[in-house]
């Protein structure tokens, strides 16, 4: 069965499809493409409605060496832009102009990535999941969302993905 666009209540929709929105740069980071599917198309909704770009984003991290120099990529370069590349067909199943991007970052600097890759390339709007987790384990570690939305110069809206039982519920 294919994936569902998931209904959305994007307000002022009618509006922005004037070309009175300030949404015409919106950046979605991924670390994945499947897990990002509620937020790409949300994203993308956003976007059309302000006839706008999307960029998709990806973190490359690595993490430093525990002795010696250089750097440890659990990811190669190319399957780091293959995850961006893998979301672009979603987009554009939406009708929206959509380009991907990767960054290079240390493992806890992550969301500075985000937050930098949003300045530089001017983004109205970051659109990012949330993954469910307890509040005190947001509080001991913080999440990603939480401090992108401290970094950022820009508004942050987090997506929730639906749990994976009403997923597959339509198979």
């Amino acid at each position: 069965m294919p994936n569902v666009v998931p209904e959305v209540a994007v307000p002022d929709v009618d509006a922005a499809a004037s070309g009175d929105s300030s949404f015409g740069r919106i950046l979605v980071p991924v670390r994945s493409a499947g897990e990002a599917f509620e937020t790409l198309t949300v994203a993308a909704r956003i976007c059309a409605s302000a006839s706008g770009l999307l960029r998709v984003f990806h973190v490359r991290v690595y993490d430093p060496p525990l002795r010696g120099e250089g750097r440890f990529y659990p990811e190669t370069k190319a399957e780091a832009a293959a995850i961006a590349d893998e979301a672009l067909p979603v987009t554009w199943a939406c009708g929206v102009r959509a380009v991907a991007a990767v960054a290079d970052a240390p493992r806890t600097e992550i969301a500075l990535a985000i937050a930098r890759q949003a300045a530089s390339w001017r983004a109205d709007l970051i659109v990012m999941t949330r993954r469910p987790s307890s509040a005190f384990l947001r509080f001991l570690a913080g999440s990603i969302p939480d401090q992108v939305m401290r970094r950022s110069a820009c508004p942050v809206l987090t997506v929730h993905p639906k749990p994976r039982a009403d997923r597959h519920a339509g198979r």
